[in-house]
């Protein structure tokens, strides 16, 4: 692949951000906690699967556990050190800043902080804040500003309240993660915010979850609810084509299939989900890629770097 991948769902875990975690009583939901991670890690894995640049993230559970003043400085240092990551190997590394979400304003000045002053390549948030999904009315402020900017923003799942509560001894990240992300999606879209705010580029990790099977279900949604009579199919067709798409632990056929019955290929992009993907799942979601019965050797390549570039220009230097 010419000059290499583009990785845009590559997440970061600095020592003071695991502290925080285990400070609060939270962090990733796989039996053996949060996995390990350095920077000489995250170069090696990149190294031996083509990938010429990641965009540094934040996993869920974000940033906010409780306290403002401690979420607004956790994210603040989050930012500060992809900063410092970047500036050390700018054709290596992007990032996308890290909000102090549920915070409003806290999200406001930390956006401003992160774009304006640290010049990152876009902004993370989580699909779903406490019982919040994007797309409510609350987030409203966040998102206008985001779109004045025309942003890049990456959508990661979180661990939604009631998906904890279910009687299930199953990790989150197995599905109740990717159903954070559909839900969020489809919010965004029947809350009428993905119109409002046309000029934000979101992207939504793991294919968007369950979002592309559940295409022909949101096109029937207007003959069977009347609430729902102006979500005519060609609209939501045009709604699930706006959104960007990772393909973060969704690079098997049976995926890609569906993915691409509902996105443009142009806005299909390489993610990993290094380090909660090992290095070897990371190899082998790679090696899906290359052997793929679904993608010619063009479509491999926009995947893989091309379609990244019309977002983050910057990394064609990588």
């Amino acid at each position: 692949m010419d000059a290499g991948r583009i990785d845009v769902h590559f997440h970061a875990i600095p020592e003071f951000y695991r502290s925080a975690l285990k400070l609060a009583g939270r962090g990733a939901t796989i039996s053996t906690g949060t996995p390990r991670w350095s920077v000489a890690e995250a170069l090696a894995t990149m190294d031996a699967n083509d990938i010429a640049a990641a965009i540094l993230s934040i996993s869920q559970p974000g940033t906010h556990f409780g306290d403002l003043a401690e979420a607004r400085a956790l994210a603040r240092n989050c930012n500060n050190f992809f900063a410092d990551l970047i500036a050390e190997r700018p054709t290596r590394f992007g990032a996308f800043a890290v909000t102090p979400l549920p915070d409003i304003d806290g999200a406001l000045a930390e956006i401003a902080y992160g774009l304006d002053v640290l010049h990152l390549d876009g902004v993370g948030l989580l699909a779903s804040y406490g019982d919040r999904f994007l797309g409510d009315a609350f987030f409203d402020p966040v998102l206008e500003e985001l779109n004045r900017r025309h942003a890049a923003v990456f959508v990661h799942p979180n661990f939604h309240p009631a998906s904890r509560s279910l009687s299930l001894n199953i990790p989150g990240f197995v599905m109740e993660f990717p159903f954070d992300t559909t839900r969020a999606a489809i919010n965004l879209i029947l809350s009428g915010a993905l119109e409002r705010y046309l000029h934000i580029n979101f992207i939504l990790a793991h294919a968007g979850g369950t979002l592309p099977y559940l295409a022909s279900r949101l096109e029937a949604a207007s003959y069977i609810d009347a609430k729902y009579r102006a979500f005519t199919p060609a609209r939501m067709k045009e709604a699930l084509a706006h959104f960007w798409y990772d393909t973060a632990l969704s690079s098997g056929d049976a995926t890609l299939a569906a993915l691409g019955a509902v996105a443009r290929p142009e806005r299909i992009l390489f993610g990993s989900d290094f380090p909660y993907a090992p290095a070897e799942l990371v190899a082998r979601s790679v090696s899906n890629l290359e052997h793929s019965r679904i993608l010619d050797a063009v479509q491999q390549k926009q995947i893989g770097r091309t379609n990244s570039l019309a977002l983050f220009p910057r990394l064609a230097e990588s």
